[in-house]
């Protein structure tokens, strides 16, 4: 593209952006139900000019409620900026009260049922639900109560939430730094609004692969996975309604490692379980820890009972999903030939022990059976479980559901559950970094699984948690109600997701840019990206997806410089950094591509392209630097320690891995200049040949640095040998001024004979005379290695005959790979010995009619 018509697009996407953002706020849903921040008669006031409206709980209502009432005034604050009071003995002097409860815990509410002031036949003994309704004198001396009102403790602290939300708090205010907008006055409409069951029984998250992101910030904030950190992820499942968690578990262990994170869980409503390879309420961390022997039912029941034993009695008083089943120790399959009545003897066996310690039967106790990888295989064979227990089927690790019940199966009174991924350590490839999953496939696989009755449990791999916040809150708001989401609303839920953490101006635009970053990512992962992933060559496609991305990338950019300074943080962290990263790897990508196609051929342009691949591959270090230090004022340490750049298998590794750069001297300049012979002598740097012939398969490559004096040069792959047929070779003009039979040193790098002792070889002639075959290290003796040892350096030697004055081109050609060229000096008669060897002779430019 001409540089004058690009400034002209940026100039007209600028106006267009312009327009955009002008209009953005017209199509923005406004999800308010009952909450207004202008007073109408008959409302209720939260809060206006003169006025703040106490809360009042009971002090024998859970204390989950009176730790989320807390959070409560918190919102409150953060929206008013008022500071209100919380009563649990008696009822405020006070016109208006906010009376928070659940059923049958709540003295208050149970005065207003008995006086028939309060309607509960809707929402009493149900699964989850909450009430809010304002009442006309309620008691004496109160004019109007706001009655916040469970089934069920979670029931109840859901009411206050949604209330929170409505007030515009965002789940995310914490994990990824939301704003929240003030309001002086806010105001609840008259009326009663129910909030019904969840269609989806148990709703949460997995905190898995954990390592090292997720963990070096944990422990750098909270000194490691205490309650002090699960405090934070229990409070986000909350305001996104959901009501379950498998913890962190490689090297940790939830109830071992701080007895206050089941007590804390329990506490907020929080239903622990362990995941799929770690039965019976015990981490895998704890069987290294404390276990013994074989981690084998068949050789090691006694222990294995024993220790399964112990995490039942310690968990029994919460509320946990128990897992049951075994499979191989650290998340393997278990060993080979394990017969299906040997698994079924093991879950016989938990079941006891569930009923023994818990002194009830089994079936009254929630459990789940996973059928992850080979473990599905054995239900397939037909080994089977209880009906009271969950059977909990799994997508392949990537998002695509690998077993269903059939539509008329009978139904089990344990139901089905469903473990997601938008995170995975595995084969082909891990994904880890970015969000690279797609709401609308989320959608099409979880609506598919609740069609077919899986409505138990559904749980969700989300890796480090962050950056996966825009598909959990989607994950967990369609299992609250799964039919409300349709294959036509998803992207407007995308622009109310924007709209809740960016305002309402900027959420078309900002969900415009989440939806394509998501669709480009979910199109290959950046783990799986490569110079290979796209074709340079067919349909210009290459060039195509870096362009949109690049497109992409300055809308995010755009956007970014619009949007109010207190929302950028919130903004960088779930918009532009996954976008503008990403692009980034599409940008170093596509450069190794043509950097590796120009190459081939010897072009010179291959270099430029290089030293993109540098700057990409440095860049990539700064946007680390950028989000761990800089955004929040570093709050986020160590979440982008995630290894993005380097794979070379399923496994992430070590270290990140710049891709191969090649770089082709410009043999332009070279192609009328000539060495010219002086002081008895011609000196050449390899490096700086006139003319360089490779094939399809071999170039000749520079490495810079390499060598006694200058750069060397050598052929890649190392790996490929030239055939019989092949003629790879090196080319050097050099002006004699002199003719005789002289001696020729060619400096190689002391490589050895590392092909069976049959040495390395190279042909050398003069105007394509006949060649002189020398092997550089066959048969070589102890001190010569010694030679080449001390002097970094090996110096072959030969003759060539010089007949008459003028231009001769000196020929090198390779026999076999491993050559790695420095200096070529030709002895005319005055050349003297030293340790470098001769400095470079010098370039002239000569014209002549030869053709080549």
């Amino acid at each position: 593209m001409k540089r004058k018509s690009f400034k002209v697009e940026i100039r007209l996407l600028f106006v267009i952006q312009l327009i955009l953002i002008g209009k953005i706020s017209l199509f923005a849903q406004n999800q308010n139900t009952y909450l207004s921040f202008e007073n109408k008669e008959g409302d209720f006031v939260i809060s206006s000019e003169n006025e703040i409206t106490p809360i009042v709980i009971d002090e024998q209502d859970y204390e989950g409620v009176e730790i989320v009432s807390e959070w409560l005034v918190n919102d409150i604050q953060k929206v008013t900026g008022k500071t209100t009071q919380i009563y649990q003995k008696e009822l405020p002097q006070s016109k208006n009260v906010i009376l928070i409860g659940t059923l049958g815990k709540n003295r208050w509410i149970d005065q207003l049922i008995k006086n028939k002031k309060l309607e509960i036949k809707d929402i009493q003994g149900q699964w989850e639900m909450s009430c809010l309704q304002v009442v006309e004198n309620p008691f004496p001396d109160v004019d109007k109560a706001l009655v916040l009102m469970g089934s069920d403790k979670r029931g109840t602290i859901y009411s206050m939430l949604n209330l929170s939300r409505e007030m515009g708090v965002s789940p995310w205010y914490w994990w990824a730094d939301v704003p929240v907008d003030k309001h002086e006055s806010v105001f609840v409409k008259r009326g009663r609004y129910v909030t019904q069951s969840p269609k989806v029984k148990y709703r949460g998250i997995f905190l898995n692969d954990e390592e090292p992101a997720l963990g070096g910030w944990v422990r750098e904030n909270f000194g490691g996975f205490n309650a002090k950190f699960y405090n934070h992820v229990f409070e986000l499942i909350l305001r996104l309604k959901g009501n379950f968690l498998w913890p962190a578990m490689w090297g940790k262990a939830f109830f071992d490692d701080d007895p206050e994170n089941g007590k804390l869980a329990d506490k907020l409503g929080i239903v622990m379980s362990t995941s799929h390879h770690e039965p019976m309420g015990r981490a895998q961390a704890e069987w290294h820890r404390y276990g013994s022997g074989p981690w084998d039912y068949k050789q090691n029941a006694e222990v294995l009972s024993d220790f399964w034993k112990k995490g039942m009695e310690r968990n029994r008083d919460y509320e946990t999903v128990v897992t049951v089943g075994m499979r191989g120790d650290g998340d393997e399959a278990m060993e080979e030939g394990t017969n299906i009545s040997l698994l079924e003897k093991i879950v016989k066996d938990q079941r006891k022990i569930i009923s023994e310690v818990t002194h009830k039967p089994a079936k009254e106790t929630p459990q789940v059976w996973a059928l992850y990888k080979e473990v599905q295989d054995y239900y397939d064979k037909g080994m089977r479980v209880p009906d009271d227990v969950t059977l909990l089927l799994c997508d392949d690790n990537w998002g695509d559901v690998r077993k269903l019940p059939e539509v008329n199966a009978p139904a089990r009174s344990g139901g089905y559950g469903m473990y997601y991924h938008v995170d995975y350590v595995g084969g082909p490839r891990c994904y880890k970094w970015l969000n690279v999953s797609q709401i609308q496939r989320i959608w099409e696989q979880m609506n598919l699984t609740y069609s077919h009755g899986v409505d138990q449990i559904w749980i969700l791999n989300v890796g480090d948690l962050k950056p996966m916040e825009f598909p959990i809150s989607f994950f967990l708001d369609m299992a609250w109600d799964p039919s409300s989401f349709n294959s036509q609303n998803l992207y407007q839920y995308t622009i109310d997701w924007c709209a809740e953490q960016f305002g309402e101006k900027y959420a078309n635009e900002a969900a415009r840019i989440i939806n394509l970053y998501t669709k480009y990512n979910h199109r290959v992962t950046p783990e799986l990206l490569s110079q290979e992933t796209f074709s340079l060559e067919n349909y210009n496609e290459f060039e195509k997806v870096r362009d949109e991305y690049r497109d992409l990338t300055l809308d995010a950019l755009r956007l970014y410089n619009f949007i109010p300074n207190e929302y950028k943080d919130a903004f960088d962290q779930l918009v532009l950094f996954p976008t503008n990263a990403s692009c980034n790897l599409y940008e170093m990508y596509y450069a190794a591509a043509k950097n590796n196609q120009l190459a081939k051929s010897n072009d010179p342009k291959a270099n430029y392209w290089a030293d993109v691949i540098k700057a990409c591959f440095d860049r990539d270090s700064l946007f680390t630097i950028h989000y761990n230090t800089q955004i929040a004022g570093g709050k986020w340490n160590h979440q982008m320690d995630q290894i993005r750049i380097g794979y070379k298998s399923w496994a992430e590794p070590k270290h990140r891995i710049m891709p191969k750069v090649v770089r082709v001297l410009d043999n332009y300049d070279n192609s009328n200049l000539v060495f010219e012979e002086a002081d008895g002598y011609v000196s050449i740097e390899a490096a700086n040949y006139q003319f360089a012939k490779g094939n399809d398969k071999i170039h000749w490559e520079v490495i810079p640095d390499l060598g006694k004096t200058n750069s060397s040069i050598t052929t890649f792959p190392q790996n490929e040998y030239p055939t019989s047929k092949d003629s790879v070779y090196l080319e050097y003009a050099i002006d004699f001024k002199s003719t005789g039979l002289f001696d020729v040193s060619v400096l190689v790098s002391p490589t050895l004979n590392f092909n069976a002792n049959k040495g390395l070889r190279y042909a050398i002639s003069v105007d394509g005379k006949k060649e002189q075959i020398i092997n550089i290290n066959k048969d070589y003796k102890p001190w010569d290695m010694d030679r080449w040892q001390a002097n970094r350096i090996n110096i072959t030697k030969s003759k060539l005959l010089i007949d008459t004055v003028g231009l001769h081109r000196l020929r090198i050609r390779v026999l076999e790979p491993g050559i790695v060229l420095q200096k070529i000096m030709v002895d005319t008669g005055g050349l003297k010995p030293s340790f470098i060897g001769a400095p470079q002779s010098k370039q002239i430019k000569l014209v002549t009619n030869e053709k080549k």
